[in-house]
């Protein structure tokens, strides 16, 4: 019976255990995880956070998912090491686990800044349930939170903490917020949604301190400028989980390295979601892409390279979606014009639309929208295939493109991904 370890019980590692049992019913599959939950939507706590939705709305793979599928779930276990000679996880009790097959699928961390106080009670992540719970448990006594950074994992929490009623200081060090995924005109526009309904965005200076005795009290920043704070959220960011890598064989670089079947440097070890650096077609190098929908297609991959399928992964690439207070924007690729690409945009600042695409040689290479969302995924599909549209460049922008507009084009009409 061949066995197959996944460490990671999030989205990635999940997919890769469901689409192996319905390939083979005889495997034996276990699932690490270090947290106390069964699979949760990580993408729904900002709106567990807001109290817009329950707790149980964010489990979609409840106890029974893993019983029904014969799925061993060991929870609260965390991996120390892996012995790859001996093809053994050693978890940090020192218990050892074998495998034929083993799969990495345990995300990524938050990046925490190296400043005094940044461990005190009432500090933060935004990845967890715990994370949200904390915050929950910490509203009776708040009145204002800071998040560090504003990128969209800080953003998303500050939304939540707003909701709540919560006074919000947004401390950004550059002058725009959402800087990874937005160019200047569409973070704009996004700022100016956040501060219309109450979150205050200090841009040009960082946090130099965490004060308090124990607990989280205030926040020094770099001006000098302290600011009361029993919340603080670090939104800079995430870094992918690579320790079990470095000592274990296993090659990486910002994330561990992947083939195009998700298979690492070691035959039988696997990556798979927010840890694993896999082959972007749009950027055409590698990448770490860290997306709830690209951890799920890279989880079926492995699930059909373990089974011989030999399913040949087409790449991830950096989209991102998120609505603040009912503004929508969407985002992939690259979204700030460089040299030597060029840029077709559609823009209404009274009414919120912005529509953006960048090309290169009559590829698109990437694209913001934000309200007007409609298409976007059309946009995606031809950047991913590489398709030339320059007989259709003035049309892609169009609030009715569709397929259609793409019948003349020369490229694979039946091409999908998983």
């Amino acid at each position: 019976m061949k066995r197959v370890v996944i460490i990671g019980n999030s989205a990635a590692g999940i997919s890769c255990a469901e689409a192996l049992r319905k390939k083979d019913k005889e495997i034996k599959i276990t699932i690490l995880s270090r947290e106390d939950y069964t699979g949760y939507n990580r993408c729904l706590i900002s709106y567990y956070l807001a109290g817009d939705i329950k707790e149980d709305k964010l489990v979609y793979k409840p106890k029974k998912f893993y019983s029904e599928n014969d799925i061993e779930l060991l929870l609260n276990q965390k991996a120390g090491r892996i012995d790859s000679k001996k093809n053994q996880v050693v978890l940090e009790d020192k218990t050892r686990i074998d495998y034929d097959y083993l799969v990495l699928a345990c995300g990524a961390s938050p990046k925490l800044p190296e400043i005094k106080g940044i461990h005190k009670k009432g500090v933060f992540g935004f990845r967890t349930i715990s994370d949200a719970k904390g915050m929950l448990e910490l509203l009776p006594i708040t009145q204002t939170a800071c998040v560090l950074g504003g990128g969209l994992i800080g953003l998303k929490a500050a939304y939540g903490l707003k909701k709540r009623k919560i006074e919000v200081k947004v401390i950004v060090k550059s002058s725009q917020i959402l800087s990874q995924i937005l160019d200047k005109e569409s973070a704009e526009m996004c700022k100016r949604r956040l501060v219309e309904n109450g979150i205050e965005i200090v841009s040009g200076s960082q946090a130099q301190e965490i004060i308090g005795e124990g607990d989280c009290r205030a926040v020094k920043l770099d001006s000098g400028k302290v600011i009361a704070a029993s919340i603080v959220v670090v939104g800079k960011g995430v870094k992918p989980n690579i320790e079990l890598a470095e000592d274990s064989g296993i090659k990486f670089e910002e994330g561990v390295l992947v083939d195009d079947y998700m298979r690492t440097n070691i035959p039988n070890i696997y990556a798979a979601g927010d840890i694993a650096q896999s082959y972007d077609p749009i950027l055409e190098k590698t990448a770490v892409n860290a997306l709830w929908p690209n951890a799920i297609e890279q989880g079926l991959i492995v699930a059909a390279s373990i089974s011989g399928e030999n399913k040949k992964y087409p790449g991830s690439v950096g989209m991102n979606s998120v609505e603040f207070f009912g503004l929508p924007v969407i985002s992939f690729g690259i979204t700030k014009t460089p040299d030597g690409f060029e840029e077709i945009a559609l823009k209404d600042i009274r009414q919120d639309i912005y529509r953006k695409i960048v090309l290169k040689n009559n590829v698109i290479k990437g694209a913001v929208f934000v309200k007007k969302i409609e298409n976007i995924g059309i946009l995606l599909k031809l950047a991913r295939l590489k398709v030339d549209v320059s007989g259709i460049k003035d049309k892609l922008l169009r609030p009715d493109f569709n397929f259609s507009f793409t019948k003349d084009l020369q490229y694979d009409k039946e091409e999908v991904y998983i």
